[in-house]
């Protein structure tokens, strides 16, 4: 491949907006990531000035004359970054000499919110990898000797009456809600890897409704708000309608028992791409389950999805644990935004590729 090619190729393919300016501000090259940015084509928007579709709240031009002078890159981290279309996005902003081509610069933009959700998926992903790991050894070393206290507890009740009794059957109701734990946990560990195919997104959020209407959340009102030019996702649909279900029954525990709503939301994030293992990129889809609870407990708010991190009373801390590892399989974010009366779980996933068949896994 020649280096140019392989440059342009690597300039289109950055997952974050990139702009190549030259030494007036005028936007020489635009990727397909600032195309999605700005809402606006290529064509349209190379030979506009820079700062005529980008209201950046920082002394860029200084910076820009920095960079060029020094021919070395800079950093601007936390700046407000409008467009006239939309309200303001915090990025990270990156600015850096183009060598061999003098007085242009390259022109990084990093949204926050998308650094943070990176970021956010690879602490919970390692966290999740050790915590179950030792977990996984624990249960199985523990499992015998419980299921001999349990046996043991029932012999010695058969001659017992009384308050000794009822301490017999105390330890051996116990006995059996630790071992229900430890095959949650041996569970979790044991998850195999996707089976990824082409999906309708919406006929999985679909059953998972049909599904909690009639058993835990009956109590509930769910609403549908979806985006119906959705493409087809790229995921195994056994194991993200559990999600969804775990999802749904999470937010209906949350409700109280006089009921509450739970609104269904699908749309495109378009300030987003998920890069593929084969290099191409798409626009991620998107889920959200938004009830009106309660909202998360503030102490454990940015940790609900640690193994073994719980805000109600016996609760396992295993169920949001193992919706972030499923969806961190499959290459996909999740992220939940929490405040009293209102909690988004958020979920983005990869469009099928047009060539799915293919692609299929066995």
């Amino acid at each position: 491949m020649k280096s140019a090619s392989f440059g342009e190729a690597l300039f289109a393919s950055m997952p974050i907006p990139a702009f190549l300016v030259d030494p007036g501000g005028v936007m020489a090259e635009v990727n397909p990531s600032a195309e999605q940015f700005l809402n606006a084509s290529a064509r349209s928007l190379k030979g506009a000035p820079v700062f005529d579709r980008l209201a950046i709240d920082a002394p860029l031009d200084e910076a820009f004359s920095r960079v060029r002078q020094n021919q070395a890159s800079l950093s601007i981290t936390n700046v407000d970054v409008g467009t006239g279309q939309k309200a303001p996005v915090q990025c990270n902003l990156q600015v850096a000499p183009m060598i061999g081509m003098p007085g242009f610069v390259l022109l990084l933009l990093e949204p926050r919110q998308l650094a943070d959700r990176l970021g956010r998926a690879h602490s919970v992903k390692t966290a999740a990898k050790s915590a179950i790991g030792m977990a996984e050894m624990l249960a199985h070393e523990v499992k015998n000797p419980l299921a001999g206290i349990t046996g043991a507890a029932q012999l010695l009740s058969m001659n017992l009456s009384g308050e000794d009794l009822d301490l017999t059957d105390l330890i051996v109701e116990e006995a059996r809600r630790i071992l229900g734990l430890l095959d949650q946990v041996e569970q979790f560990g044991n998850l195999s890897a996707p089976r990824a195919r082409s999906v309708n997104i919406h006929d999985l959020l679909d059953k998972a409704r049909k599904s909690a209407s009639v058993g835990f959340a009956a109590h509930m009102k769910i609403y549908e708000d979806y985006d119906p030019s959705l493409p087809p996702t790229w995921v195994d649909p056994d194991q993200i309608l559990q999600v969804l279900q775990n999802l749904l029954k999470n937010a209906s525990e949350a409700a109280p028992n006089s009921g509450g709503t739970i609104r269904l939301h699908t749309f495109y994030d378009m300030s987003l791409r998920l890069r593929r293992k084969d290099g191409t990129a798409a626009l991620p889809l998107q889920v959200e389950i938004i009830d009106d609870g309660p909202g998360l407990p503030e102490e454990i708010a940015g940790e609900v999805f640690e193994p073994f991190v719980s805000g109600r009373e016996n609760g396992t801390g295993l169920g949001l644990a193992l919706v972030s590892k499923i969806i961190s399989d499959h290459d996909g974010w999740i992220s939940v935004d929490s405040a009293p009366g209102r909690t988004v779980f958020r979920i983005s996933l990869p469009v099928a590729p047009k060539d799915a068949a293919e692609h299929e896994t066995e």
